[in-house]
């Protein structure tokens, strides 16, 4: 089976990547905090393969955003090389590879709820199903911003790499802007294909 095969492929360079990364970070506390998602979901994927397989597109997604969290993870988001380049290119004064983790906080939940939306036959509708999708889009990202201000009140100054705001004031509202655009990308352009995989995989 593709999506088998997805899986098993995608978690060997995964756990590679993240044994790797975490040799040496730049910061272990942070590291650990922004790789705990990937170590959470990676056993819960294996878990619940036979019972409820996602389709190759989704595991791919999933395996793409943990990868950017691993490296926002060794660096430190506010110093991954990779966004002092997009910083240069835009003329930007701070590094935004943050946004781009944000982006994809809204991008890849969004085709993992229309997938168990569509699955369970909870919704009838293309608008109500893009509605629905928004709005869990929109509660993980408030949720994991919650996350972040019990870690800054727990961590005091030492949060302030987990954090990455850099300094900007309207980080938390500019986190949420830009993972409600990933949700949106998401449903602008991947329906379709994703529709082919949720076919392949009732076949």
């Amino acid at each position: 089976m593709m999506q088998v095969r997805c899986l098993q492929l995608g978690s060997l360079a995964l756990i590679a990547v993240l044994i790797a990364s975490g040799i040496h970070p730049f910061d272990r506390s942070t590291w650990l905090m922004e790789v705990l998602p990937v170590i959470i979901v990676l056993p819960l994927l294996w878990a619940g393969y036979r019972r409820y397989p996602l389709t190759a597109l989704l595991y791919s997604l999933i395996f793409l955003h943990a990868l950017v969290l691993i490296v926002g993870g060794a660096y430190s988001y506010a110093r991954v090389p990779l966004g002092f380049e997009i910083a240069q290119w835009l003329g930007l004064d701070r590094n935004p590879y943050d946004k781009i983790g944000h982006f994809m906080q809204g991008f890849v939940p969004a085709i993992a709820v229309r997938e168990i939306l569509l699955r369970g036959a909870y919704v009838r509708g293309s608008n109500m199903l893009a509605f629905l999708v928004i709005c869990v889009v929109l509660a993980i990202s408030a949720s994991y911003e919650l996350i972040e201000w019990a870690a800054a009140l727990w961590m005091g100054q030492g949060a302030d790499e987990f954090l990455g705001t850099q300094g900007y004031e309207w980080d938390t509202q500019s986190d949420m802007w830009f993972a409600l655009l990933g949700g949106i990308s998401a449903l602008l352009l991947l329906p379709r294909w994703h529709d082919r995989f949720l076919a392949r995989l009732n076949k």
